[in-house]
């Protein structure tokens, strides 16, 4: 069906719940025939991600800079595993090579990744669904900071209205399956 590219932590020190629940996204992108984009990496919720979606028989496509290789954090039971020069190019090469994005829980990396891709999309440079899962209300106090920058016309409301915001891994993927169709 679609290349989905999911954004997460790559954290060694989380909640289990939190790898359950990336594990829980790849088996679901698998279940419906997505193909996985993901970071590369075979740590944290990254590695569980990818886990999921392999144990449920989906194809796992990783992007990875050398130094995170170099690092031994790499997915290398990737079906596909490409290998960039740095952060930028990974970061770019994720973005074409995906059909739609899903963020999940995460940090500074993870805060970056979809910024730039939600900072494109209000640039018109791509119109690739994206849609955020706050689950547990985890991105809570960042969605009303957001609709505070769109108040303060700092943010326009049809550039808020982009990124689309699921509490569930289901009802995010059917949200980005709406978008996909």
């Amino acid at each position: 069906m679609a290349a989905i590219c999911v954004f997460c932590a790559s954290s060694r020190t989380l909640d289990q719940r939190w790898l359950d629940l990336a594990s829980e996204t790849g088996a679901e992108l698998a279940r419906r025939g997505h193909t996985l984009v993901s970071g590369g990496g075979c740590v944290g919720m990254m590695g569980a991600v990818a886990d999921g979606a392999r144990a449920a028989g989906g194809y796992t496509f990783g992007v990875i800079p050398q130094a995170l290789v170099d690092l031994e954090v790499a997915d290398l039971a990737a079906d596909e595993l490409l290998v960039t020069d740095g952060m930028a190019s990974r970061k770019t090469l994720m973005i074409e090579k995906s059909d739609g994005f899903v963020a999940l829980p995460g940090g500074l990396g993870t805060l970056d990744e979809l910024f730039e891709v939600w900072t494109t999309a209000t640039l018109a440079l791509h119109d690739k669904p994206m849609v955020l899962v706050d689950a547990d209300g985890f991105y809570r106090p960042l969605l009303d900071w957001l609709h505070t920058l769109a108040d303060r016309n700092f943010l326009k409301p049809a550039g808020l209205d982009l990124l689309l915001v699921a509490d569930t891994v289901p009802a995010a993927l059917d949200l980005l399956d709406a978008q996909l169709t």
